[in-house]
């Protein structure tokens, strides 16, 4: 309830704005969410969705906003991955990480990552890991930038387009979207940690005599 409180007036402050300071909003909204996940983006997003739909903003400059924005964000992620895999790992910090696990995380990304970047925005809360480890793992950096795209274009034209069919109801809309929400951070999380159970399971296990 406190959470939905401090949205509704920050939505209260954002109808006063004018429409090229909603949509440079909208872009910090977006780019943030992927350096600090618990931004509430998806649920802003669908709110600047009822403003098209009122004629604050139009619909496609808010798509194209949102997604450059949320690309932009990605790809910071994504450097800052490719940074701690080159200046981190073989440093001092190494001798207090799983290498070895992270490396078959690496393997795992290589082998999947692009088909994980395209269903990236639909996973809530994991946006920023895959990013991270879109880098760690060295994938294309021009392959990459277009998959996040069009993921986060179809992800943020979704939220957008609810907004402008329920303007009168939003609220009902982003009930259902922080469950979505959790259900799909649980859902990764409990993958990841079933992830590095079987990890060490195998490394503790004696190895064939």
């Amino acid at each position: 309830m406190e959470t939905m409180s401090m949205i509704d007036q920050f939505i209260s402050w954002l109808q006063q704005l004018s429409p090229i300071a909603v949509l440079a909003l909208m872009f910090s909204i977006a780019y943030i969410e992927n350096i600090f996940p618990p931004s509430p983006s998806d649920v802003l997003l669908v709110f600047v969705g009822t403003l098209v739909g009122i004629g604050t903003v139009d619909y496609w400059s808010a798509l194209a906003v949102a997604t450059l924005g949320s690309t932009t964000g990605f790809m910071t992620a994504y450097l800052l991955g490719r940074y701690f895999e080159n200046h981190v790992m073989t440093g001092k910090l190494s001798r207090f990480l799983p290498v070895s696990a992270i490396h078959q995380l690496e393997g795992l990304f290589n082998r999947y990552g692009y088909g994980v970047i395209v269903i990236n925005r639909f996973l809530a809360g994991t946006r920023a890991i895959v990013s991270f480890f879109a880098g760690m793992s060295k994938m294309h950096l021009g392959a990459t930038t277009a998959l996040c795209t069009i993921s986060a274009a179809a992800w943020n034209g979704l939220l957008l387009y609810l907004g402008v069919i329920f303007a009168k109801n939003w609220r009902n809309v982003t009930e259902y979207l922080q469950i979505y929400s959790t259900v799909a951070t649980v859902a990764v999380t409990c993958i990841v940690i079933l992830f590095f159970v079987l990890y060490f399971r195998r490394r503790r296990s004696p190895g064939p005599q």
